[in-house]
Formats: C-alpha cells, structure tokens, sequence
C-alpha cells in the first residue's frame, strides 16, 4: 500500500510540474510539434509583443506590478482631515472670596451674555463699600471750606502788596525831605520801620496763601483716595455675583451651593462653550497650505454623512514643529447648535485647479520615518519612494499631488522594495 501512495504522489506531482510550470512544451507535444518551434512561431506573428513589452531583463530584479501614469488638470480642493472646536471656551474662576448662596444651574443650559452663573455671600464686603462711600462724602463736604480759604489769602496777599507799596512812597518823600532839611530823621526812620513791617506782611500773605493751595491739593488726594477705595469696594461686591462672560451653553453644572470659592483655589464656578459660530480646524502639508486662502468657501462633511459651508477664517503662518503641517481654521454658522465640538469631519476647501495623477489607494505606502507616499520605477530601473499628498478621494481611486508630470507607480509590490532594489515592473495596461 505504501509503494502505490509513493507512486502515486509522483505521479500527480510530475503531472502539476508538466501543467503548471512546463505548460508550453506540454501544449507543444499535445499538438504534436517541438515546444521550441511553437514558441518560435508565436514570437514571430506578433513581433509588435516584443516591442510593448515593460519587462526588464535587469538580472535579480524584483518583479512588481506597475501603472504609467500622466498628470491631468483638475478642479482642485484641498483635502483635510479635522475636527469641529467652540469658537470660544472658558473656565469661569471667582475673584473673590466666599460661599455660593445660588442655586445651581444645570449643564447643557443655554445661557446668554451677562447672566447671573454664582452668588457668593457678601459677608463685611458690603459694609466695607458703605465706609468708604462715607468717607468719600466726608472728603468732599470740606471743599467748600477749602476751597474758600483760597480766595482770602489771595485777599490778603494783595493787601499787604498795597501796603508795602504805600510805605515805599512815604518813605521815598521822607528820605527826600530829610535832605532838602524840611524832616527829620525820625520821620525816616519811622517809614522805614513801615517798609519792613509791610514787607513782613507781604511774606506772611505769600505763605498764606501757600498753605491755602497746599490744603486744597491735599483735600483733592484725600477725594481721590476716597474714590478709589469706593471703586475697589463696589468691584469686590461686583465679584460677589458671576455672569458668563458670552452667550453659549454649559459644559458643566455651576458651582454647587455652600461651596467655597476662593481664587487661589482654581475652584471653578462654570464651563461655557460658544458653538455658533463653530470652527473647523485641520492641518495642511506644506505642498498644500500656499493654496489656501483667507476667505475660501470650504465645505464640510461629518461623520454621519452631513454636510456643512462655510469659509475659511485663519491660515496659521508657522508650522507645527513636529508634523510639520499649517492650522487652518474655518468658520461655520451653527444657529441649532447640531454641531458639538469633538466631531471628525473632511474638510474640502477650494482652490485653484492642479496637477494630478488618479491612482489606486492601494498603491499607497509609507517609508520608514511613517511619510505617506508612492513607490516609482526610476530611469534605472530600480524602486524609488516618492511622498505625496492626496487632493481628493474618489470612488475611481485617489487624486495625488507631488508627483512627476509622468511617472511609472508601483501598484502591486511595493511594499517587498525599498529605494535602489533593482525591479522588473510588469504594466497593467498590457496585462487587462
């Protein structure tokens, strides 16, 4: 039993090799001429198959699949992956000190610009204003009385200028008469005296005078201190009371009551997003952000097959350090607030029309630091990594950017190469 298995083994084995591998000379003997003349005889009535054939004989080659393709003008739109993100977003933190006395409101409440989020205990902060709204009115009953001061030793200055310039006259005559011998020297002396007293009289005024405007200036800080002190105080009652900031709706519940805000402590009293208008942000390759501009129309499909419009609002000016791609974000109206931020979506912004080449995405590969790109047949013959990017996605395959005007891609096998291996590219084209 053992021997007709063996024999049978070879005999089904000789019969593979014969069809599978040796099907020419099987065919030849069947017809009943040499294989090598049919072969010959097939060569030579279509000569043309010599000519059209990609194959190589580069010896060692590796044998790959691959496509000639040419380059073709399309209407092009830049291709972007993203995500939907608020337009704004806060964390609302107390100022002050002291415990919620609101009841809370709940998450996913609507609220609008200026609505009332928390309450704190006012504690002594009220009395604290009251005092210094006192003080600011007991500041300023005294400018009245101050204020009069001035004028009077403004009076009195004036005063003692008249005097000092009376006694500077008598004294003048008295001098003049005590030398034509009609006065005497008493009479001098007395209006000098009066000279000095007067001008005696005009310094006390001067200093008078200096002390009226010296008192009006400190009654003017002590208004001015009083003012600040009622602002700082009326402030910390205002931070009593927490509004939201913008209109949107709440992420998290508002501060719970009795608990203690204190601004030290980063407690949050709520979480406001503004979701309309909603932004779109995704990230542009080099090739493609110097095509994008500010203002473009820009659609947007979500996950669950919506589509949104919308335009383009900012084109970052710096990339990113570690994939080296742009920001872009673009700005839709989101007035049901349907949108949520989170949500994945493709971006497709226009653009002006490009060079590209429609492939299969299977074709599509990466090298080893993790670029996207395509395998080509060099003029050498031999495997090269070319990184692309894609334009647009398509049921009949990909746009893709990045390529050569004409080029011969690698579309089954690429991933058995690396750049420099020697390959013998068989063309789709003459295989269909």
């Amino acid at each position: 039993m053992k021997l007709i298995s063996i024999l049978t083994a070879i005999i089904v084995a000789a019969a593979l090799y014969a069809v599978v591998l040796d099907r020419e000379r099987l065919m030849g003997w069947a017809r009943g001429g040499a294989p090598e003349e049919t072969a010959v005889e097939a060569v030579a009535e279509t000569p043309e198959a010599e000519e059209a054939s990609p194959e190589t004989t580069l010896p060692g080659g590796v044998s790959v699949m691959a496509r000639h393709s040419q380059a073709q003008q399309i209407d092009d739109a830049v291709l972007l992956r993203g995500e939907t993100q608020p337009s704004r977003e806060v964390e609302v933190l107390s100022e002050a000190t002291g415990r919620v006395i609101s009841t809370p409101l709940r998450k996913g409440t609507l609220v609008n610009e200026g609505e009332v989020l928390c309450k704190l205990d006012p504690g002594t902060t009220g009395a604290a204003l009251i005092e210094a709204e006192a003080r600011l009115a007991e500041a300023r009953a005294q400018r009245p009385q101050v204020e009069a001061g001035l004028p009077e030793a403004e009076a009195l200055l004036a005063q003692a200028e008249a005097a000092v310039a009376e006694a500077e006259i008598n004294l003048t005559a008295a001098r003049e008469l005590s030398q034509g011998g009609y006065s005497s020297r008493t009479s001098v002396a007395s209006a000098e005296a009066k000279m000095r007293a007067a001008e005696a009289s005009v310094r006390s005024a001067e200093a008078g005078l200096e002390a009226a405007r010296a008192g009006t200036d400190s009654l003017e800080a002590s208004i001015q201190s009083a003012e600040a002190a009622v602002a700082s105080a009326r402030k910390a009652v205002e931070n009593l009371t927490i509004t939201a900031p913008f209109g949107g709706v709440l992420e998290s519940d508002t501060a719970e009551l009795g608990l203690l805000m204190n601004p030290t402590s980063n407690a949050s009293c709520a979480h406001i997003l503004q979701l309309n208008p909603i932004r779109l942000v995704g990230y542009a390759p080099e090739a493609d952000v110097a095509r994008i501009h500010l203002g473009a129309r820009a659609g947007a499909q979500l996950t669950g097959g919506e589509t949104r419009v919308g335009t383009v609002t900012f084109v970052s000016r710096q990339a990113d350090e570690t994939t080296r791609t742009f920001r872009i974000e673009v700005t839709l109206e989101n007035p049901d607030l349907t949108l949520r931020a989170g949500q994945t979506a493709r971006i497709l912004i226009e653009a002006d029309g490009a060079l590209a080449h429609l492939l299969p995405q299977s074709a599509l590969t990466l090298n080893d630091e993790g670029r996207m790109g395509l395998r080509t047949v060099s003029a050498e013959q031999t495997a090269q990594f070319v990184p692309v990017s894609i334009l647009r996605d398509t049921p009949e395959g990909v746009w893709i950017a990045g390529l050569p005007d004409s080029v011969d891609v690698i579309t089954l096998g690429q991933e058995y190469v690396t750049d420099g291996v020697p390959v013998r590219p068989s063309f789709q084209e003459i295989l269909q």
